[in-house]
């Protein structure tokens, strides 16, 4: 409330029409390399598919494994339902053109990777972060809610 408070009514409308131009800006720029799941524009979140990885051994999980080694939050995954391997990109209206050139780089250098057939990368992926791959079912179904230091055994 207070963000829109703050904005009035033409900012809304600023910021709005912003986040539409910023997806809009994704979907073009990364067409050609990853596989929309519509054709036309899109409103303020785009919206791509696993079929760029039909024939490979990459998953839509992998791929987003990989985005963290690229220094991005991976992309909402595997929503909407009704679409099969569901990428669901939503650049905010605070994005500058350079950060979202820097995230489209990254994806378009991660989209021909896997178009060369690299999966045996993305199977690793991510490399860059302390844990690997976490189970990501058991970490819903019983949370860590506390964290407590790795336990150090003393050298002999």
């Amino acid at each position: 409330l207070a963000y829109m408070m703050s904005m009035g009514g033409d900012g809304l409308a600023q910021v709005s029409a912003d986040a539409v131009l910023n997806a809009n800006y994704l979907l073009a720029r990364l067409s050609d390399v990853l596989s929309p799941s519509y054709d036309g524009p899109c409103m303020h979140e785009t919206l791509f598919d696993d079929r760029f990885l039909a024939g490979s051994e990459i998953t839509t999980l992998d791929f987003a494994k990989a985005m963290i080694d690229e220094g991005f939050h991976p992309m909402t995954m595997y929503f909407p339902l009704v679409v099969s391997g569901a990428m669901l990109m939503e650049p905010t209206e605070s994005e500058s053109k350079t950060s979202l050139d820097q995230f489209i780089a990254s994806m378009r250098h991660l989209g021909e990777r896997a178009l060369a057939g690299d999966s045996e990368f993305f199977a690793g992926a991510p490399y860059l972060t302390p844990y690997r791959r976490l189970d990501e079912t058991q970490a819903a179904r019983k949370p860590v809610l506390r964290w407590q230091p790795p336990v150090v055994e003393a050298a002999e």
